[in-house]
């Protein structure tokens, strides 16, 4: 499975709209492609109607992770990155009501979301569960059509298109976990600074280190924003947030004025370890409960497993010692590359390979983050990437009703937890004496991946989403 690719930091780390990275956000970019693809060829001024169709785990679960609504907001020429979030209900509302849209944001066809939204649940495409296909009318009555495929963490790819970047020449080639760690050890490199020293194939040191730290500004809003807002989930689950509770709990009924403040807060509460695991919890939720209403989050690797990252990461700043802008950028460079290694080897796409594809992979990324922000040498590093991965082997995607809420929300507190505690047992072994590597281990994912029934692959066919009852609240 391994693949040839070249990937920075930032197809890892992508800023989107929730509830998906696969399912929202990359059905949102397939309909930037395709609008860009009439525009590059002179089509679009001439298309008279656009007719989607949806495929496989798409449009079985597509209703509840907003495929329709993320499609609509592509076709609009909407940017994911900046679009206000705030006013999504109120723009699809007016598409509905006119059964009009504006291409592009400036090319009017007739548009009924009803009939040319197209949810195909009997139908899949052999490449990936994840398909969708593009057909333009023009005036003259031929049509443009295009295939994609959201292949997981918000990319996509065109049916025949190259799946691989080749468009850079890395001076450290990593293709694995091996790879990794030999270029670390010949080099004297940590992963962070290998990661560095590859990004400068795409931009400058400060470019990266400027476009990481606003990654970051976007989780850590994400947090905050999701400690900060109760209510109900939509979708009809009725699930309570309850990320906003904890916090007030947490720091004693304290009203915090702006994120500073609100920073000093929780660094001058308790910090006694059932205090310190409830905070990690609250970030957790936070980051997905504000996915699960189209809030603004950052892939890490997906938007379904958007909060384990985050949340170590905001544990590491708050809890191991003062940390710098530096060691925020690192713990996201190494994270990035553990990402991209189990993309390379395995799967990132909870629809090819169950949540061990989200969660777990998002565990194993922060793991080793958080294992070199402490102290732990590249092979540490790789052995807590390894552990977390291990405990999330084998890792179903059952989600109630086809929305990321009952069991992704919690389960990004898991992973969390699960980082940590791979993190601390890394740090106090000998990497040397390690029986399991981590390339055996996404070896094994993978194997899993295959073996495992589509039933448990995010199509909400089987597992809790057949055996809770879609009015209970998450308990």
């Amino acid at each position: 499975m391994a693949l040839k690719e070249s990937l920075s930091v930032f197809d890892i780390f992508k800023i989107g709209v929730g509830p998906s990275s696969s399912h929202t956000l990359g059905p949102w970019r397939a309909a930037e492609k395709f609008l860009n693809e009439l525009q590059s060829a002179g089509k679009l001024q001439s298309t008279i109607s656009v007719n989607v169709k949806l495929y496989g785990s798409l449009a079985k679960t597509g209703k509840g992770h907003g495929t329709d609504i993320a499609v609509i907001l592509g076709l609009l020429g909407a940017d994911p990155v900046t679009f206000d979030t705030t006013s999504i209900d109120s723009t699809i509302a007016a598409v509905k009501a006119s059964n009009n849209l504006l291409l592009l944001g400036k090319h009017p066809i007739s548009f009924n979301p009803a009939t040319d939204i197209e949810f195909l649940k009997k139908e899949s495409l052999p490449f990936h569960p994840n398909a969708l296909s593009f057909t333009a009318q023009l005036s003259d009555g031929t049509l443009h059509e295009t295939v994609y495929y959201s292949v997981g963490g918000g990319f996509v790819v065109a049916e025949g298109e190259e799946a691989v970047k080749k468009n850079a020449v890395l001076k450290y080639d990593v293709h694995d976990a091996d790879d990794l760690l030999q270029n670390c050890m010949r080099a004297g490199l940590s992963i962070s600074q290998l990661v560095m020293e590859n990004e400068r194939a795409w931009r400058t040191d400060a470019e990266t280190r400027a476009g990481v730290l606003n990654i970051w500004r976007v989780m850590a809003d994400c947090m905050y924003r999701g400690c900060h807002q109760s209510g109900i989930l939509p979708g009809g689950l009725n699930v309570a947030r309850r990320a906003a509770a904890m916090n007030r709990q947490l720091l004693k009924g304290y009203k915090a004025q702006n994120f500073e403040d609100w920073i000093a807060a929780i660094a001058n509460s308790e910090q006694s370890f059932t205090s310190i695991m409830n905070w990690i919890s609250c970030f957790a939720l936070a980051v997905n409960e504000e996915n699960a209403s189209f809030g603004r989050v950052v892939t890490a690797p997906t938007n379904g497993a958007a909060g384990v990252v985050p949340a170590v990461l905001m544990y590491y700043y708050l809890f191991c010692g003062k940390k710098s802008d530096s060691d925020i950028i690192n713990f996201l460079l190494t994270a990035s590359e553990i990402g991209a290694i189990f993309k390379k080897g395995s799967t990132i796409s909870a629809a090819m390979g169950g949540c061990q594809a989200e969660i777990g992979v998002s565990s194993a990324m922060a793991a080793a983050a958080l294992t070199e922000g402490m102290g732990g040498t590249p092979a540490q590093a790789l052995q807590a990437a390894e552990i977390a991965m291990e405990h999330h082997l084998g890792m179903t995607c059952d989600p109630i009703g086809g929305l990321v809420q009952i069991p992704c929300i919690e389960r990004n507190t898991m992973g969390a937890v699960k980082a940590i505690t791979a993190s601390q047992l890394a740090l106090q072994s000998d990497a040397d004496l390690m029986k399991i590597s981590l390339d055996t281990v996404i070896k094994t994912m993978w194997e899993t991946a295959q073996d495992m029934s589509s039933k448990y692959k995010e199509t909400a066919d089987g597992g809790l989403a057949t055996n809770i009852p879609l009015n209970l609240p998450e308990c």
